[in-house]
């Protein structure tokens, strides 16, 4: 599996609203629990150390 870096979402915009609903209401450690289940979950669901690693390096330079 590579990774994916090209828009790859159906209604991003959507989702988007979402994200921030879901942050809604949370204080700011709270806030960041949430962010860190998220990504440990999806890391989990896409299974791939060497996708995931190539999404941590990109994820740093931008």
């Amino acid at each position: 599996m590579k990774l994916i870096d090209t828009p790859n979402l159906d209604d991003h915009d959507a989702f988007y609203a979402e994200l921030l609903a879901a942050h809604r209401g949370l204080s700011e450690a709270q806030s960041h629990a949430l962010n860190a289940q998220l990504i440990l979950i999806l890391a989990n669901h896409i299974g791939d150390r060497e996708v995931l690693s190539e999404a941590l390096a990109l994820a740093r330079k931008r």
